[in-house]
């Protein structure tokens, strides 16, 4: 089964739909970035990412 990305927040997961969000997604993405921490990380601010998790950086 493919890892997707969120074509809104971003987020990974292997559904068709967000399981956070409920928008649709996509196998089409690159980049990846783990969050553990949002609310002490600069660059989960910067992406405005709020809930711990793997996130891609870009979606297509």
């Amino acid at each position: 089964m493919s890892e997707k990305s969120c074509v809104s927040c971003n987020r990974i997961s292997h559904s068709e739909i967000c399981p956070v969000c409920n928008k649709p997604t996509s196998t089409n993405w690159s980049g990846f970035l783990v969050v553990v921490d949002p609310n002490n990380s600069d660059i989960a601010k910067e992406l405005n990412i709020n809930l711990a998790g793997e996130y891609s950086l870009r979606v297509r």
